[in-house]
């Protein structure tokens, strides 16, 4: 059966026999129990009767959702059964008018009176993430919950953007449509906030910037800090007010001084989108006290590759080295390459305080002019980062090629390793395209003592990438080649020049070999676990929307592009077409990234339905620890999975961590974006009144937007 095929059969349901993801459990859980309106299952029973390769987790795990979603109700340990819609309602009644006599009403309709009715589409209580509009009200989104709850301002309870809160639904008469009011906050997404210090007689308050936040912060003197009135500043909440209108209570953290400098507003989009501008205090401590040198008992439970030909090719301005490559010729006439990725996870351990802080923020934050780092700088730029010259712990991904260029080993071990020279994309990039009568550049190693020729090693590493690019791409892998701004700026930090980041042979060399890396890594994973399942971080990407599929192709359509929607594998093709023209002719441009808005987001889960866009059955995230989470997740699971052991964690919980990492990257994303966007005002405004070509790329209602060709301001 062709991969198209058996994703479109799997997503469907399939067959009884087969290991289902959660959202597939739970519709066939569901319809189960609307099948046997009076029986009941336990998590066993369900498996013996529908039939499935799934462990009792998995399918404990899917029932637990479906129980917080109102769809099933719990009758005794782990013994659910479907809600009876009247009996509830009617419990509902009782319980209102119980709550009206005592005065305290726990469940309210629109008008603010008890609710007597409910339409069948359901009442109760479920957890959600707050999507604020822009009118003020929002909206509850839940996990496998097909609508929305609809929450008024006044019902919010001051719950803000993002945050996950308990709310009370119905649907009110008449209508098809849930609405609900907030309970409880059980997470609040954002604590600091970045304002303006204004100083009163009693106390002072801190004013927001941004405009969604429209309540002040009160501040006693003796948590100010200092702060001078109007003075740019960092707010902690510490008190949140239980009823709607009432200003919260905090400390400043940290007092900026004058406002307007792009130092303030880069600290304002990192602490708008949740992230904490510095490391605390234990984290620090922690980093401190790693010793940079390592031990001979540590040198010595390792695979020892520092005489291994070792290199790494990165940014010119980069700082922390997440990853080198090895080459060497083996005695039986193979060539060996070892994909090398810092071994954070000895350094960062399960509950320390670095592990928390780093489970917390899970990625490190890149704007235009700073990074933000997931790790304190002693490890991020110092022991752990594969400098040239020296000795690291690394994690490694070890790959045998033959004379074909056919992977016939893979193995992973914990390793040592020692870098011995460092490249830059462009360093890189001179010796791919070097001529074949031009010096090569050779150089002596200092450990191994012998000569390598550096040009004739990266045109051959060159090839090989373009075989395994060539095969995946085959495959059905889409091209997402899209155009990323970068600047040139000052020594103040203001932009000189705004260009796109050329992508040459030398990035696509690297991107080759860390994804050959991770998706070696995510399929000894899965293949371990088929008999029976080990909870893992899969890195996924399903599979277009048909509706939006249908909306552009139309769209195209009229541009004279046939789109063929007829499979999976047809649509990658049309996808790769489209890219493939829209650099041909500029008239297409416009629908390059209206294709690229119809795919789905990649994001973190345990349900590995694989990676539509890269045409892997397995993904996952592997070679980049110093930056993100997920990574050091996997490699800890990854360690302790070696060899004949197995190692699980618990489905659920891990499973809620990736939820976590997945928001936390998208919030990442929205920081680096507002940061761009941040930095083209800056250039273009002193370029007011000059004329410069352009190109349509985006059409809405009020009119065109419009992006730049010299300097890709939109």
């Amino acid at each position: 059966m062709s991969r198209s095929k058996k994703n479109r059969h799997k997503r469907s349901g399939g067959k009884h026999g087969e290991k289902l993801t959660t959202k597939q459990l739970q519709k066939q859980i569901l319809h189960l129990f609307r099948t046997n309106p009076e029986r009941r299952f336990t998590p066993k029973q369900i498996i013996q009767h529908l039939q499935l390769k799934n462990n009792k987790d998995a399918v404990r795990y899917a029932i637990e959702q479906l129980h917080t979603n109102g769809k099933l109700k719990s009758v005794s340990a782990f013994k659910l059964d479907e809600p009876s819609r009247k009996g509830d309602r009617n419990q509902r009644k009782r319980d209102d008018k119980k709550a009206v006599k005592s005065n305290k009403p726990d469940y309210k309709s629109p008008s603010g009176k008890t609710n007597d009715s409910a339409a069948d589409t359901g009442e109760g209580e479920i957890v959600g993430v707050v999507d604020l509009s822009r009118s003020g009200s929002g909206y509850i989104v839940v996990d496998g919950r097909e609508q929305d709850v609809f929450v008024p301002q006044r019902r919010l309870s001051g719950a803000m953007n993002g945050d996950t809160v308990r709310i009370r639904f119905w649907t009110p008469r008449g209508r098809n449509k849930p609405e609900g009011e907030v309970v409880e906050v059980v997470n609040r997404k954002v604590e600091h906030f970045l304002g303006t210090y204004r100083h009163g007689k009693k106390y002072g308050v801190v004013i927001p910037d941004r405009i969604e936040y429209n309540f002040d912060v009160a501040v006693m003197p003796d948590d100010a800090d200092e702060a001078k009135d109007g003075d740019k500043v960092v707010v902690k909440v510490t008190d949140w007010p239980e009823r709607a209108g009432r200003n919260p209570r905090g400390i400043i953290t940290q007092v900026l001084g004058a406002t307007g400098s792009t130092d303030i507003e880069m600290k304002g989009i990192l602490i708008n989108q949740g992230f904490e501008l510095k490391h605390s205090e234990a984290a620090l401590e922690e980093s401190e006290a790693i010793p940079e040198e390592i031990s001979p008992q540590e040198a010595h439970r390792r695979l020892d590759l520092r005489e291994v030909l070792t290199f790494t090719i990165d940014p010119y301005d980069a700082k922390d080295f997440d990853d080198a490559i090895s080459y060497r010729q083996l005695e039986n006439g193979r060539l060996e390459i070892g994909v090398h990725i810092a071994d954070v996870s000895h350094y960062v351990r399960p509950g320390s305080a670095l592990d928390k802080e780093s489970a917390k923020s899970t990625t490190s934050v890149y704007l235009v002019d700073r990074v933000l780092p997931m790790l304190p700088e002693k490890l991020s730029n110092g022991v752990c980062s594969l400098r040239p010259n020296e000795d690291k712990c690394t994690f490694s991904a070890i790959f045998e090629f033959d004379d074909r260029d056919i992977i016939r080993r893979t193995y992973f071990a914990k390793t040592l390793t020692h870098s011995d020279r460092r490249f830059t994309y462009e360093q890189a990039q001179e010796l791919i395209e070097q001529s074949e009568d031009s010096k090569p550049l050779v150089q002596k190693l200092d450990l191994s003592g012998e000569e390598v020729d550096w040009t004739a090693l990266m045109k051959h590493l060159n090839q090989l990438a373009q075989k395994l690019r060539t095969r995946r791409f085959r495959n059905g892998a889409i091209d997402f080649d899209s155009e990323e701004v970068r600047f040139r700026l000052d020594e103040q930090g203001n932009p000189l020049e705004a260009y796109v980041k050329a992508r040459q042979d030398s990035n696509m060399l690297i991107e080759d070999f860390m994804l050959l890396a991770n998706r070696s890594v995510a399929t000894f994973i899965a293949n371990k676990g088929k008999k029976n399942e080990i909870p893992f971080p899969y890195r996924v990407h399903d599979e277009p929307d048909p509706e939006k599929m249908a909306n552009l192709a139309t769209f195209a359509a009229k541009f004279g592009v046939e789109l063929n929607l007829s499979s999976p594998s047809a649509i990658a093709k049309s996808y790769n077409r489209l890219q493939k023209l829209s650099r041909e002719r500029p008239e297409l441009a416009v629908l390059s990234p209206l294709a690229i808005r119809t795919m789905a987001k990649a994001e973190y889960t345990t349900d590995n339905i694989g990676h539509y866009g890269l045409a892997f059955e397995n993904y996952t995230h592997f070679t980049s620890p110093i930056r993100r989470y997920a990574d050091v997740l996997v490699h800890r699971i990854l360690e302790k999975n070696l060899g004949r052991s197995e190692y699980r964690l618990e489905k659920a919980h891990l499973e809620e961590t990736c939820n976590h990492i997945s928001e936390r990257e998208r919030a990442a994303v929205k920081a680096e974006r507002e940061s761009t966007s941040y930095f083209q005002v800056l250039y273009i405004k002193e370029h007011i009144g000059e004329e410069f070509d352009g190109k349509v790329n985006g059409v809405i209602d009020r009119g065109i937007f419009v992006q730049l060709s010299d300097n890709y301001c939109e």
